[in-house]
């Protein structure tokens, strides 16, 4: 980030924007948000990007956003919220196997257990409680489908594919995503209508009535079922990795959309996309997710970089140090590539991988293959 804008070293965000007399101000992680980061910026006057505190529970309490989408009428799996070990296990016994044990709270991505017996579900209750959402299991295609909203008027970005589990063929425990691609193909118009129409919308407008209108990013985790979508959870946020292959393929001037939605005057005129569908391979440090197999390791060097040509290189878990560059978390590079198909954007982005290197690295290697078998 360095290399193209002068980055703050501060947590002071909104003195931060106040000492540069900041336009508008886009927020990328939850925490800041449920911690009320728009509330305190609109109080001084300031544009930014986001919901408020009230409308990020949409993120940061998985009963609130359930709750509202049965106010809403928005499909999603049957479930159940519970605050105790004991009203938990109690629950449990209304599901079949395998069920889905969330904690209510934000876990980074990583709050989500699926288990196949009973024994998974009560180790997953120990370790998530006390405040759970216990679901049904969804049978489907998982599709991330991201908004921008002023709280009114709504523009839709382009479907994404993300891959939360650590190992090839959804294996393994969840992470905050190993990688994700992006191609017009995900959806077709009748479906992403249907996303708008059945999510979206009564999700938006369910927020307003209730006064605690939505504004920023909206993303809805679907599962693609054969009843049609329903809702696995909402973010409030962009995604991550999702937003990499977003920002890859978008051809508009996205500073216009987020400018207008900070005003309340988003245009609803949709956005352009290059043709070329667009990969993003996580590199990961040894031990992410934590505890798998062990605790995350850091401060390995980074090498390689120099040798990339035909990939943008997103840092995250990075740290400049004198004479390297080093791992500073789990989640270490996004690798992010386009091609004229899905195939050739996929090679593109692998062949970069492959020259860069840290001890401990490891990443998924089916990265987009799911789109190969529906198109190819």
């Amino acid at each position: 980030m360095a290399e193209v804008a002068t980055c703050l070293a501060t947590k002071d965000y909104l003195a931060a924007a106040e000492s540069i007399d900041a336009d508008l101000t886009v927020v990328g992680p939850e925490i800041p948000l449920a911690a009320g980061i728009v509330d305190q910026f609109r109080a001084q006057g300031r544009r930014i990007v986001g919901p408020t505190a009230a409308a990020a529970r949409l993120e940061s309490s998985k009963a609130f956003a359930k709750e509202l989408m049965l106010r809403a009428g928005i499909p999603t799996a049957r479930f159940a919220s519970v605050n105790s070990p004991e009203e938990a296990r109690d629950a449990l016994l209304e599901f079949d196997l395998p069920v889905v044990i969330k904690a209510d709270g934000l876990a980074a991505g990583k709050g989500v257990i699926i288990a196949n017996t009973h024994e998974e579900a009560r180790l997953a209750i120990d370790l998530l409680g006390p405040a759970l959402v216990i679901e049904e299991f969804l049978v489907g295609e998982e599709v991330s489908f991201i908004v921008l909203t002023d709280g009114v008027n709504v523009l839709a970005l382009d479907p994404t594919q993300d891959h939360k589990t650590v190992e090839d063929d959804d294996h393994g425990p969840n992470t905050g995503g190993m990688g994700a691609y992006c191609d017009g193909r995900i959806l077709d118009a009748f479906k992403q209508e249907l996303v708008m129409a059945q999510v979206i919308r009564p999700a938006i407008g369910q927020m307003r009535s209730e006064g605690m209108p939505f504004t920023g990013f909206l993303y809805a985790g679907l599962m693609m079922t054969a009843q049609g979508p329903k809702v696995v959870e909402f973010n409030a946020r962009l995604g991550d990795p999702e937003t990499q292959v977003l920002m890859h393929r978008m051809a508009s001037d996205f500073a216009e959309s987020l400018f207008a939605a900070a005003h309340g005057a988003l245009d609803e005129t949709p956005l352009e996309w290059k043709a070329d569908p667009s990969v993003c391979v996580v590199l990961a440090a040894q031990g992410y997710p934590n505890g798998y197999p062990g605790s995350v390791r850091t401060g390995d060097a980074i090498t390689g970089l120099d040798r990339i040509h035909e990939a943008t290189v997103f840092h995250a878990g990075t740290r400049a140090e004198t004479d390297a560059l080093v791992t500073s978390g789990g989640r270490v590079l996004g690798v992010t590539a386009s091609g004229s198909t899905l195939d050739l954007a996929i090679s593109k982005t692998y062949e970069q991988v492959r020259h860069i290197h840290f001890d401990g690295m490891h990443y998924r290697k089916d990265i987009g293959k799911k789109g190969l078998k529906r198109w190819y």
